[in-house]
């Protein structure tokens, strides 16, 4: 029996036309429209369309957005300038510094010049400190949005053996972090596996939840999995096909075919974690304007 697929697409919908509502309401009780910086470095075509659908989905939802685009061979210091400005604009209630930056640059300088009150990202210090001892801050968009569509898809997390692949600051850590949280969607016992895992399918094959973000396609297949887990794939991966149009199709982490045979739950890629971490970043920009009411 094939796995029940969470619609990530369909929760960012849903989720998406509320926050457009609450934008609206706030604009119109206090006349406070949420915006959102962006500073996009260089020319990498996944970044530039990651960032023109960041722009798109604000302007759907009411969000203002400030689009700065600068060429690859942009000096940190004029980096930093970028970032000071937006810190100083009172348009802009939240940043997003679009990663990889060029290699010259030091992208923890540029992240930590963000202010935290308006890092709706996540990635600062401040904000990560605050993460991992349960304290109010922005929380990281893509685990954010993973915690979201378990509690939309009535996961219980509460005692479950959750395990993460992948130990990234974007992904991995943070999920792991809020995963472990005494709260809705939290309080599981989780296991962080990595490149240094020796036996990975003796650690995948114990989860209760699986959360697979180790940015190469096929590292789960199905002999991997506990039968009746919850998968959630955040992998996107660009494989050639010279059968589609664009001649590449995108895969997840997961091997999706064998996976679905033996999960209970599972995100499909695209149209899963994906559309998620947009209306996250669109969530955090609206919490942080209406923190100056």
């Amino acid at each position: 029996m094939s796995a029940t697929i969470i619609d990530g697409k369909k929760l960012a919908a849903n989720m998406r036309a509320d926050i457009a509502r609450q934008v609206a309401k706030l604009h119109a009780e206090h006349g406070i429209v949420p915006g959102l910086g962006v500073m996009l470095i260089g020319a990498d075509p996944a970044s530039a369309s990651y960032v023109t659908a960041k722009g798109k989905a604000c302007k759907e939802a009411g969000i203002f957005s400030l689009d700065v685009r600068l060429p690859a061979e942009t000096a940190q210091a004029d980096a930093l300038e970028h970032v000071r400005a937006m810190n100083a604009d009172p348009r802009v209630h939240g940043i997003l510094v679009q990663l990889p930056l060029p290699k010259h640059i030091d992208e923890g300088a540029v992240i930590n010049a963000i202010a935290p009150e308006k890092d709706v990202d996540g990635f600062t210090p401040v904000n990560v400190g605050r993460m991992v001892i349960g304290e109010t801050c922005f929380l990281p968009c893509t685990p954010h949005g993973i915690i979201q569509m378990l509690i939309a898809a009535g996961v219980e997390t509460s005692g479950k053996h959750a395990v993460v692949v992948g130990r990234s600051n974007i992904v991995g850590k943070p999920v792991a972090s809020l995963l472990m949280r005494k709260t809705s969607g939290g309080n599981a016992t989780v296991t962080v596996c990595h490149t240094g895992t020796s036996d990975l399918g003796m650690f995948t094959r114990q989860a209760d939840i699986l959360v697979v973000a180790a940015g190469r396609p096929g590292t789960v297949r199905g002999d991997m999995v506990k039968p009746g887990a919850v998968v959630i794939d955040v992998g996107v991966n660009r494989i050639p096909d010279q059968t589609r149009k664009s001649g590449f199709r995108l895969a997840g982490d997961v091997d999706f075919d064998s996976v679905k045979e033996v999960a209970a739950l599972i995100t499909p890629v695209p149209g899963g974690v994906g559309p998620m971490t947009i209306t996250m970043l669109l969530y955090n920009t609206l919490e942080a304007a209406r923190r100056l009411v």
